[in-house]
């Protein structure tokens, strides 16, 4: 699967994920950091799903109805352990977030919100 990572993800989970056989890019290799908007269109743009910690990327999706390939959200995870749930939650949810849904991750359970594809 094509995933952005965002600044405040780990950057371990990166190399993690590219090593599970994922497209991955992160944005922490790009200085500087170009705010959520621009991580937000880049993601669609690359048909990326976005991996974030910010819960302002749903809010953009969901209230500004910005476009997007999905979005992954990750909980009170802590850093090592970002990249084995992310790997985890895309496997078992790649037909929901080929739909563009939005996914909540915490280590107790997975929030699937949406699903419909928004281009």
């Amino acid at each position: 699967m094509k995933l952005l990572l965002d600044t405040c993800v780990w950057g371990g989970a990166a190399a993690f994920l590219a090593a599970a056989g994922h497209d991955v890019r992160w944005m922490g290799d790009i200085e500087p950091d170009p705010g959520d908007e621009a991580i937000m269109t880049r993601a669609f743009s690359e048909a990326r799903v976005l991996v974030t910690l910010d819960k302002d990327f749903g809010e953009l999706a969901i209230v500004h109805r910005r476009p997007h390939c999905g979005i992954v959200r990750l909980v009170d995870l802590p850093a090592r352990q970002q990249g084995a749930y992310c790997a985890a939650v895309v496997e078992r949810y790649a037909a929901e977030l080929a739909q563009g849904a939005i996914l909540t991750v915490t280590a107790e359970r997975v929030r699937v919100r949406g699903g419909t594809h928004h281009d």
